[in-house]
């Protein structure tokens, strides 16, 4: 069963709390950003080996499994994004249809011990690329295909809700 694409412009969480999982941006520093991805990564590993993991809970949520898969390509992309506003000057981001990426790559039907493993090492890989970013790399800039604009900074605020999220997602369905 198709899930209806996302239209959402969650670029509001970099000020504001979420009233669903309660990531609170408007607190949050590219300094916090490793350690929340570090911890939210650490509760992975239990959800893929549940004997639900590729169940979808209704029509419109995904499973376990098809939101582990895409939290590692959020860290993915997010560490490309960082790479590329620290490589150019003010670069626009190549866009990335997230709910198109699930379908294409068959998110649901992955092993869920390599959804594990590769979350893993995605989201090493890229709360370490954030952690190594200096003081006077925060205001460089990236612009989203949607318009929206970021600096390394914001940047971090952003992408840190995203894990935070959708562990809570796959946490409430049970």
């Amino acid at each position: 069963m198709a899930i209806e694409p996302e239209t959402k412009n969650w670029t509001w969480v970099i000020e504001s709390a979420c009233p669903e999982c309660g990531y609170d941006g408007s607190v949050v520093t590219i300094r916090d950003v490793p350690a929340i991805i570090d911890a939210n990564t650490s509760a992975w590993p239990a959800v893929l080996e549940r004997p639900d993991v590729r169940e979808r809970p209704d029509d419109h949520t995904w499973s376990a499994l098809e939101y582990a898969a895409h939290v590692r390509d959020v860290h993915r992309k997010m560490a490309q994004r960082l790479a590329l506003m620290l490589a150019e000057d003010a670069p626009a981001f190549p866009n990335w249809d997230q709910d198109a990426t699930a379908v294409e790559d068959r998110y649901g039907e992955q092993d869920p011990a390599t959804v594990a493993r590769e979350l893993g090492e995605a989201a090493h890989h890229a709360a370490r690329a954030f952690e190594a970013v200096s003081d006077d790399q925060l205001g460089r800039t990236g612009l989203r295909s949607d318009g929206s604009a970021f600096t390394v900074g914001t940047l971090a605020t952003y992408y840190a809700h995203d894990p935070v999220h959708h562990l809570w997602d796959v946490r409430r369905t049970r």
